[in-house]
């Protein structure tokens, strides 16, 4: 047999493997079209959808939107999937101007009927201020959408969802939606137990932050810390700091003996860098997953483990252990 020969029906092979594949996957897809009337919640950040699937657990669909690693201030929303917001049964979102890109999207599916939820709206949020060393706050007045990094708010928020779950999400069992939550908020509990004891380790003294934005300020109200400031002075990634920003936080860390800047993971680290020349190269930059989850198994990958990964980092950083 020519090779010529041989080639030929290696490729009529391959062709033929190909189709069945996709017979088959065609097949099966119409198999499970029951699928689509299962019920489906649809959430913009990865954070807020980790938590809403615990909650939801095997009772409905969860589609989460943000990817993981991305800018929530940032990220942006394909045809496909802003058709999916209108098709949704409940849209949980953060809001407080967190999802620049989205928030049309989610008053469009509003508008149509879909039942919505500003998660962030519902947690009591506090709103940026002047920064205590005497830089300034951006947005100072405006409120600050990055409740999350305070896991009491966060128990009141999975709360709040459990009843939007219940109360607009057809077929879902309640009772089953109502133990899932009761599990996870148990789960937080502890996971607030275990950060005041971590944090306890750290002086009061030494319990100052300062972040790549304002991204802490739940978390500072909440544990006892000081925000000296920010390298963006905003409460947003897409701002950006002019040369009297930075010298304005170079001297309020001096003053209050500050050597370490915390960086959120899914951003560049460039601005800090820059802070860390102002500051003569005595400068430790230390990464957080402060705006998004990791992939499964990259050291963030649910709300509990980017938490507590935070807390690690953020005591070994204020305590040089």
């Amino acid at each position: 047999m020519s090779v010529r020969v041989r080639a030929a029906r290696l490729r009529a092979l391959l062709l033929t493997l190909v189709t069945f594949l996709v017979v088959a996957g065609t097949a099966t897809g119409c198999a499970g079209g029951g699928d689509d009337d299962r019920p489906r919640i649809v959430v913009t950040t990865n954070i807020l959808g980790d938590i809403t699937r615990e909650i939801a657990g095997s009772e409905a669909d969860v589609s989460v939107l943000m990817k993981p690693n991305a800018d929530p201030h940032s990220f942006g929303l394909s045809a496909v999937q802003a058709a999916e917001l209108e098709g949704a049964d409940l849209v949980v979102h953060n809001g407080l101007g967190l999802e620049e890109n989205v928030l049309r999207h989610v008053e469009a599916a509003r508008e149509s009927g879909v039942a919505t939820f500003a998660a962030g709206e519902a947690a009591d949020p506090l709103t940026f201020h002047a920064d205590e060393e005497g830089g300034r706050g951006g947005g100072a007045g405006a409120p600050d959408p990055h409740f999350w990094t305070d896991p009491d708010r966060v128990r009141t928020v999975a709360g709040l969802i459990t009843d939007q779950v219940v109360a607009h999400v057809d077929g879902v069992d309640e009772k089953a939606v109502r133990d899932n939550a009761e599990r996870y908020d148990g789960q937080l509990a502890d996971l607030t137990a275990w950060m005041e004891k971590s944090f306890a380790a750290i002086p009061e003294g030494r319990r100052a932050l300062v972040t790549n934005h304002h991204v802490f300020g739940y978390l500072a109200d909440r544990f006892g810390f000081r925000v000296i400031g920010a390298v963006i002075p905003s409460g947003t990634t897409l701002a950006s700091p002019s040369s009297s920003d930075l010298r304005s936080l170079t001297r309020a860390m001096e003053r209050a003996e500050v050597r370490t800047v915390f960086a959120d993971s899914s951003q560049p680290t460039r601005l800090a860098d820059v802070l860390r020349q102002e500051m003569g190269g005595h400068v430790d930059v230390v990464p957080l997953h402060s705006e998004s989850l990791t992939e499964k198994g990259k050291g963030a990958g649910t709300y509990l483990e980017m938490m507590r990964a935070n807390t690690s980092a953020m005591t070994e950083g204020l305590t040089g252990d």
